[in-house]
């Protein structure tokens, strides 16, 4: 059976410490492994950090259901012990880390440019 839904692409920002960069750079080489374990089970894949010299942190990851995702992650002991410890790492922030970043919106997407521009077959058969 095939899916139907459609991921929802979150992305977001945060700005860590530039002072803090290579802390911060060596408690994600790597992340606790059950940490790992509860990301992947709140529904989130395809989840990136990008982190710039000036401490400009960028998040990226897809999910089904965020509402959903982001619960699931709220009421983890264990992302809640990781978002403790990581929140001395931001500028700035008030929360923990995954509830307080600002969501960033996405102003363009190829895959669905290209799906939108692209000839149908119907289309393409008339230009032959």
């Amino acid at each position: 059976m095939t899916s139907t839904t459609t991921a929802t692409r979150v992305c977001f920002q945060l700005h860590v410490d530039p002072d803090r960069v290579p802390e911060y750079l060596a408690r994600h080489a790597p992340v606790w492994p059950e940490m790992l374990v509860e990301i992947a089970a709140s529904g989130r894949r395809n989840y990136s950090l990008f982190l710039g010299d000036d401490g400009t942190l960028i998040g990226y990851y897809e999910t089904d259901d965020d509402t959903a995702a982001q619960a699931y992650l709220a009421a983890s002991p264990v992302a809640a012990r990781w978002e403790s410890e990581m929140a001395g790492f931001f500028v700035g922030l008030d929360g923990r880390p995954d509830q307080s970043a600002i969501a960033l919106t996405e102003v363009f997407h190829l895959h669905d440019q290209l799906a939108a521009v692209s000839p149908t077959p119907s289309t393409e058969s008339t230009r032959s």
